[in-house]
């Protein structure tokens, strides 16, 4: 079954966070990426832009709304994301748990749902 680990962190507290720590915790990233991989369990991720560079959209009797920023404000920012495969909720909660960000952040675990077809 595949899973999204949602990886949620303060933007704010990450820009004061020293040079060298943010570059220790890059390099447990990829090293983390690198077992991800090599386990095959590894569908796909990625790291987002600051929620500066975000724009939401909305569709209002017919008209687009869109608007500068994420869609709502909250003390921690979606920064970057899995898709995982595990066999079950317990293996994808194992993976989140080593997914370096749940240290000072949190990983969001969301099951992907099959469509028929």
């Amino acid at each position: 079954m595949e899973y999204l680990l949602l990886i949620y962190s303060s933007e704010a507290g990450n820009r004061q966070r020293p040079a060298a720590e943010d570059q220790a915790i890059f390099g447990e990233y990829m090293k983390f990426t690198q077992d991800l991989n090599a386990s095959g369990k590894n569908r796909g991720g990625n790291a987002l832009e600051g929620v500066s560079t975000a724009t939401t959209v909305r569709v209002r009797n017919g008209k687009t709304l869109v608007t500068d920023g994420p869609f709502a404000e909250t003390k921690e920012q979606l920064g970057g994301y899995y898709l995982v495969d595990a066999k079950d909720l317990d293996e994808a909660i194992a993976i989140a748990a080593r997914i370096p960000g749940a240290r000072f952040g949190s990983i969001e675990v969301r099951p992907i749902m099959k469509l028929p077809g």
